[in-house]
């Protein structure tokens, strides 16, 4: 074990600044609206549907057409942050989150909606992106994979948000018109947001790489020791200098081919897999096996809950057992509860218990993608490219993530109304032990390694790689 690796270990035991924490959290933000605008759509669709009189397939998509401006804005947003900056795009994405959401709520007609839901969408695409990115470029090496989960965390405090919201305006409590106070409550966080990132500073990364030494030193000294914050320039310095310009078209070089193929394989495995099956259609589905409308709104309460609970165990063991542990787990589990979830559906023999059986391993599918593929995605993405190409890369496996989202959004439905849930959910069972099988020998492993060091480590290819099974970055100085 190298000198360097046992000083950071010892380091690891102080307590950082507060300030890096406040800023995580606040940048995290950009995680609630994401959760928020990507889950209330689960309990407003069952009374859009009532407003709108829609057929399954509009219903997929008004549900999907935040996914097309996601789709959009992940594809942009990580060439505008490496050339705007962190911070200035986190601003511009309130901004977005702030007009569609109030936008929707004020909807004249089903179309207005939909393209006010896809301005959302590019807010939540850019959110994606940005708010990883950001953490991951002020947190210390020890403790990045906890506060980048900090993001994911908020994800799944959003969708929680998001179906107490649809309860408390369900029409129950407020008449048909509900649907408009749900989808128009995401103003509030979105002006949270924007105020909170308006008094912090721009990624110190992002200020080296574009020759802003003394500012980048002026925010890293808030956040770390004086000798820490030297050596941290330094070490940015020393491998910006090994790079070009870097552009989109960079990806492809066969030294970041590698890192390229883990972010596309992940973001697509994550999404067909089946998550937003359950987060945007649980409701539906509920009702569909006999749950009344407000029974159906509490039961994805439960689920929310589970997932920022799990999400929070999650955070707790990231940087303690590492990454790949956790997606091999998660994944695993994931492949089992669909296999159950069809054959819940498939035995006739259930029928009088379908709905709990339903309910419950619903419950227990999102409780294992919260501690792995989940978040532990979001958190790869951030720390596997390049600094030059950090956002771009992000950006282009952010926008295959969407893409395959947008996908499964756009034909589940109509998959188990056409061949019945049972063949439905066994289908994404298939695809999550495909996920498995990837992450066993593609995904390395990256805990406890600054991002110079895996940067440095990608450039000899010398990553840790799936050959090793996830060894331990000491074992490699």
């Amino acid at each position: 074990m190298s000198l360097s690796r046992i000083d950071r270990l010892a380091n690891a035991e102080r307590s950082h600044d507060t300030f890096v924490y406040i800023a995580a959290v606040i940048a995290a933000f950009n995680g609630l609206l994401f959760g928020f605008d990507t889950g209330v759509v689960s309990g407003a669709l069952i009374y859009i549907e009532q407003s709108f009189g829609l057929s399954t397939f509009m219903e997929q998509v008004v549900a999907s057409s935040v996914l097309v401006g996601a789709m959009v804005g992940a594809m942009t947003g990580g060439r505008l942050a490496d050339r705007f900056g962190r911070r200035r795009l986190t601003l511009a994405s309130s901004v977005l989150f702030f007009v569609g959401s109030l936008g929707m709520g004020l909807a004249p007609s089903l179309w207005s909606l939909i393209a006010l839901r896809g301005i959302t969408g590019l807010g939540v695409g850019v959110a994606s992106i940005i708010g990883p990115l950001y953490i991951s470029e002020m947190a210390p090496p020890d403790v990045r994979g906890s506060l980048g989960f900090l993001q994911q965390l908020m994800v799944t405090l959003g969708i929680l948000l998001a179906y107490g919201i649809n309860y408390v305006f369900a029409p129950n409590f407020l008449g048909v018109i509900g649907w408009r106070w749900m989808l128009g409550f995401g103003a509030i966080p979105a002006v949270a947001l924007g105020v909170g990132m308006y008094f912090l500073p721009e990624s110190p990364r992002w200020l080296v790489e574009n020759g802003r030494i003394d500012e980048a030193r002026d925010v890293l000294s808030r956040m770390r020791a004086r000798d820490d914050v030297d050596q941290e320039i330094e070490q940015i310095e020393e491998v910006s200098e090994k790079e070009s310009e870097g552009s989109a078209t960079d990806l492809l070089q066969p030294w970041i081919r590698p890192a390229l193929t883990v972010g596309i394989g992940l973001a697509v495995l994550q999404q067909v897999s089946g998550i937003n099956t359950i987060l945007y259609y649980a409701p539906t589905i509920l009702t569909n096996i006999g749950l009344g409308d407000i029974a159906s709104l509490f039961g994805t309460v439960g689920i929310g809950v589970v997932n920022v609970v799990m999400t929070c165990v999650a955070i707790y063991l990231v940087d303690r057992v590492g990454r790949r542990p956790l997606l091999l787990v998660g994944t695993g589990g994931m492949t089992l509860m669909l296999g159950v979830l069809g054959l819940g559906f498939y035995l006739p023999g259930l029928s009088g218990v379908i709905g709990y059986v339903t309910l419950a391993s619903m419950i227990l599918y999102v409780a294992f993608f919260a501690i792995g593929l989940g978040p532990v995605f979001w958190l790869l993405i951030s720390e596997i490219f390049p600094l030059r190409l950090r956002g771009s890369g992000e950006g282009v496996s952010s926008f295959f993530n969407w893409t395959a989202n947008l996908l499964v959004s756009l034909t589940f439905l109509s998959l188990i109304q056409r061949f019945g849930e049972a063949l439905g959910f066994w289908t994404l069972g298939v695809f999550s032990f495909v996920a498995v099988v990837f992450i066993y020998f593609r995904v390395p492993e990256t805990m406890g390694r600054s991002l110079e060091e895996i940067e440095s480590d990608l450039q000899e290819n010398t990553v840790v790689g799936a050959d090793e099974r996830g060894v331990q970055a000491d074992n490699t100085d």
